[in-house]
């Protein structure tokens, strides 16, 4: 198992892509949005994509449309040429994960969620790992690693050991996946907790009932959820798991 989660990372609720508003020019995943969190007191949940230069910069989707004023694949761009996109909203560029680390800089605890690079959460995962544990090398303040694809926090266990490390996980019904039906039916048993060394799980807040989210609780692991977006979802949420990843409402934050 890798080292627990600090206790802050279950007292604080987490900024779902940092505290994000639109109609606020906060996009999620940007420093604006980064910063409002930290200034609100909040933990920090981002996504990082992989530069065609094998750089991690701080986005969650594949392709740039949604969020940016541009188009294409977000891999098949340079660190060097993002850093000249511009997010929506006049939020700035698409930041670095060195960036957003360099914002943060240890104010509160900051999970790192590392996006599938396989395309089936499988094993052909290397160096956007590589650029996060090089990121996070000698980073200052609470922070953890989490990915949905279990090979990308196996190769965490090498790269930054001292560092906790957890699965994304949820039901994975295979109608609302985009995976072969036999792999999203394997990982719906989060059979690799033990074997990567994880020591959490951030799960689905739909899924909280799920038997296996005891068994893990109930064997020392960390339970985590995501997205809760109202105080009624909170409660309900905190039933199940110690801490939420929320976004759409402000959480209290304990004194």
């Amino acid at each position: 198992m890798s080292p627990l989660l600090p206790d802050t990372f279950l007292k604080i609720p987490l900024a779902h892509r940092g505290l994000h508003d639109r109609d606020q020019g906060r996009l999620e995943n940007s420093l604006p949005a980064v910063e409002a969190a930290i200034n609100a007191g909040y933990g920090i949940e981002i996504d990082v994509q992989m530069t065609s230069d094998s750089q991690a910069i701080v986005f969650h989707d594949y392709e740039l449309s949604r969020l940016t004023t541009e188009q294409g694949i977000v891999r098949r761009h340079t660190l060097a040429e993002l850093a000249d996109v511009q997010l929506q909203g006049d939020a700035g560029p698409v930041p670095s994960l060195e960036q957003v680390l360099e914002l943060v800089a240890g104010q509160v605890p900051l999970l790192v969620e590392i996006k599938d690079q396989d395309g089936n959460l499988g094993s052909d995962v290397g160096p956007l790992e590589s650029a996060v544990g090089e990121a996070l090398t000698g980073y200052e303040g609470p922070v953890g690693v989490m990915s949905f694809n279990p090979h990308s926090v196996g190769a965490m266990q090498t790269l930054l050991p001292y560092a906790p490390r957890g699965l994304v996980t949820a039901a994975f019904e295979p109608d609302h996946w985009p995976l072969p039906e036999q792999r999203a039916l394997e990982l719906a048993r989060i059979p690799d907790f033990a074997r990567v060394g994880a020591s959490f799980i951030s799960h689905d807040a739909r899924d909280l009932e799920n038997p296996r989210v005891k068994e893990l609780r109930d064997s020392g692991a960390n339970v985590l959820c995501w997205t809760i977006r109202s105080p009624e979802e909170e409660a309900m949420a905190r039933k199940f798991a110690e801490n939420v990843t929320f976004e759409g409402y402000l959480p209290a934050v304990p004194a």
